[in-house]
């Protein structure tokens, strides 16, 4: 079992880099220190997050289905992708289970989760799809364990439940990005290699360039700007109705100074109203630095709603993010949409919604 203890040894005002302090804090891991780095301004704040350990070349990545099930073979071109990449691939038993619209019972993917947390020989946790049955698990799950074993955990729609849960409980990073079963196209792909990957600019670590972070940045004048200026926060968000349904309880949202993101597939307008609302009076949005919405595919009205009259997507949107004054853009490509980006729950990033640009500005990985 791997047995990983974070522990501040020291920290030391470094260098100067860009006209800002560098702290250097020393943290133990298996035995060895490496150094993490994080920005201050006139006094040492040490790190709360923990970053994974970066994905290379050799990395095992394992692949397990903690709520739907899905067939095999919609993961297998993922599977040669990351193998393509050099990584080897273990795909857990309850893959090939299907249980109701669960893929395996509540026990058994909360002990395969588990058991993957736990094996030291495994990097990375990549979610084969979302669907359902991710809530049921939470309380199943052992967060002191998942604290002592930090490795990459990745999915999107149901898996925000896990992301959120996970990170809230032990503040190790997790990432909402693609599960096994996405399409990896090439935008898909870059996201994806350049926020989880080590880079081959900081393969050795005792050099100068692993003090340095290219911030990974997207932008698109096609994006809506709904309230225009420019914020800075830890990445916090995912999917919208799982972001509703964990309120009032212990794996909810902690929205205070974030970049708030959210993304919906398939829901009405009435319905994307509904929940924005909840947020709105649950006191999620007012204490947000910024709100970066996705793309909410396939959310405009039908025939199936039963009115005769609907609002649109946008003035949903606009009538309930508008108001708060929050800098905030929508359609952002992450979540339920082909090409997406990968971002790091916990991480800090900046929102320029009059310039329609998003940037993660912090090292979302160990080096």
């Amino acid at each position: 079992m791997n047995t990983f203890r974070r522990k501040l040894l020291g920290a030391t005002i470094g260098t100067l880099v860009g006209g800002r302090q560098i702290a250097s804090a020393m943290v133990e891991s298996g035995g060895e220190g490496r150094v993490a780095n994080f920005e201050i301004d006139s006094k040492i704040i040490p790190r709360l997050n923990i970053l994974p350990p970066a994905l290379k070349k050799g990395s095992v990545i394992a692949i397990t289905a903690p709520a739907s099930g899905i067939n095999l073979g919609e993961i297998q071109d993922g599977v040669e992708i990351l193998r393509s990449y050099g990584c080897e691939v273990v795909i857990g038993k309850a893959i090939y289970k299907k249980y109701g619209y669960l893929s395996a019972p509540d026990q058994e993917r909360a002990a395969e989760f588990m058991e993957f947390v736990e094996r030291p020989d495994i990097n990375c946790i990549l979610c084969a799809r979302g669907g359902y049955g991710v809530m049921r698990i939470l309380p199943m799950l052992d967060f002191t364990a998942i604290k002592r074993n930090p490795k990459i955990i990745i999915g999107y729609s149901d898996i925000t439940a896990l992301l959120i849960a996970i990170y809230n409980q032990t503040k190790i990073v997790t990432f909402h990005g693609p599960v096994a079963s996405s399409t990896f196209d090439n935008f898909t792909l870059d996201y994806f290699l350049k926020t989880l990957f080590k880079s081959k600019t900081t393969e050795n670590f005792e050099s100068s360039s692993a003090l340095s972070f290219a911030p990974i940045t997207f932008s698109d004048s096609r994006l809506m700007t709904l309230t225009e200026g420019t914020a800075r926060g830890q990445l916090v968000g995912g999917n919208l109705a799982m972001l509703v349904s964990t309120l009032g309880t212990p794996y909810e949202v902690d929205t205070k100074g974030a970049i708030f993101f959210i993304e919906e597939v398939s829901e009405e307008p009435y319905k994307i109203d509904r929940m924005l609302t909840q947020l709105w009076l649950a006191g999620k949005f007012q204490n947000c630095a910024g709100i970066a919405l996705g793309q909410f595919k396939n959310c405009e009205a039908t025939s199936r709603a039963g009115f005769d009259i609907s609002f649109t997507l946008q003035q949903v949107l606009e009538s309930r993010i508008q108001s708060l004054g929050i800098p905030s853009v929508y359609g952002l490509p992450f979540g339920h949409v082909k090409s997406k980006m990968t971002l790091p729950i916990g991480i800090q990033a900046e929102l320029n919604a009059t310039d329609k640009t998003f940037t993660i500005i912090e090292r979302p990985v160990a080096i």
